[in-house]
């Protein structure tokens, strides 16, 4: 009788556990994605309980890794970390998109991750937290001139350009000559004739470039004593500057911004899907993402959130970036094995060339 009584009440506290553990969110996410007064917000409204953990990509990756997607409910990767970790490791799990209330996506975004999400039919991933890369330079001398990322080459602007011998650099030089390196990923006789061609460009516009910034603080010292007038750069950077002057700001390329995005994505060993579910379509409502927004420095994939924020950066981003220039940002797609070598050579050529 004893051992009968005991076993149910063993039983009984251990469905106790598993539902308090059901109803509890570990969160593992960026800085800024999760700040206290939404996590408030979420509790008090659905009775659940956040747990947030900070971290970034690598770190990410490493602990779904370690745990076989275990320990946590929801994580954030960038949308770029998500099929070569599952198609390697298995540590995500698919989507239920029927639970998620797409309305409140920006169309283009919530399709672009979706596709670079999918693995074996499956959609892993929905868009969060995005930005880009593009053209911030001073409008009062550089803007009749600049307007796509080759632009920077133009003999009007000799010595007075920045940008970065890294990637995202050759990715829009792409781009901006008409070629489309994203979809020569899969091919890499294709992919070398590209950033052949680029190589070619960017040597040509060395006597234009005053300094290749290696950091965002050299590059905003460059723009604010002018002695740079136009460059290659983040959003939030330009954006941070026109802050200080109005006549310098952010500005999305004619041939596309180059963007990333933080996503949801739900680890295979999560135990709280339909909480995770809650949150996303929690975080997406435009008034909360905008608070995402206000502590992140970031906009989010939440269609009309940008009406929330804060009227200075609002106006900002709204002059950035118009509908047709959200809908034409060039989504950073996950990067083949082989493609950094390419371009590794060709950068180390540019940086050497006379």
């Amino acid at each position: 009788m004893k051992k009968t009584l005991l076993t149910t009440t063993c039983l009984a506290v251990f469905g106790l556990s598993q539902a308090a553990t059901a109803d509890t969110l570990r969160l593992l996410t960026w800085g800024g994605y999760a700040p206290d007064e939404v996590v408030e917000m979420f509790e008090e409204q659905t009775g659940h309980t956040v747990e947030v953990t900070m971290s970034n990509n690598e770190e990410m990756i490493a602990k779904l890794r370690a745990t076989g997607g275990g320990g946590f409910d929801l994580a954030q990767p960038s949308q770029d970390r998500i099929m070569g970790p599952q198609m390697e490791f298995g540590i995500y799990k698919p989507m239920d998109l029927s639970k998620i209330d797409e309305s409140l996506f920006i169309p283009s975004m919530l399709e672009a991750t979706k596709g670079n999400t999918t693995v074996n039919g499956e959609v892993y991933g929905v868009p969060h937290v995005w930005g880009t890369s593009g053209l911030v330079m001073n409008t009062a001398e550089a803007g009749d001139v600049v307007k796509d990322y080759t632009d920077l080459c133009d003999p009007a602007l000799e010595g007075k350009v920045s940008y970065r011998l890294k990637r995202p650099t050759l990715i829009g030089f792409a781009f901006a000559m008409g070629e489309d390196p994203f979809a020569a990923y899969g091919d890499e006789a294709k992919y070398t004739e590209i950033m052949e061609k680029v190589e070619a460009k960017l040597t040509e516009c060395k006597s234009n470039v005053k300094a290749y910034w290696s950091g965002g603080d050299e590059l905003m010292n460059l723009l604010r004593s002018g002695e740079v007038t136009a460059s290659m750069a983040w959003d939030t950077g330009g954006w941070k500057l026109n802050e200080d002057n109005a006549d310098i700001t952010f500005v999305a390329p004619a041939s596309g911004a180059l963007g990333w995005i933080d996503t949801f994505v739900l680890p295979a060993k999560g135990q709280a899907d339909d909480v995770a579910y809650e949150w996303i379509n929690f975080v997406m409502q435009p008034e909360v993402s905008a608070k995402i927004t206000a502590a992140a420095g970031n906009f989010t994939a939440s269609a009309g959130a940008d009406e929330y924020a804060e009227d200075a950066l609002k106006a900002k981003y709204q002059d950035s970036f118009p509908p047709e220039a959200v809908d034409n940002i060039k989504w950073y797609p996950p990067v083949p094995a082989g493609l950094e070598a390419i371009e590794g050579e060709v950068l180390d050529r540019v940086q050497a060339a006379n």
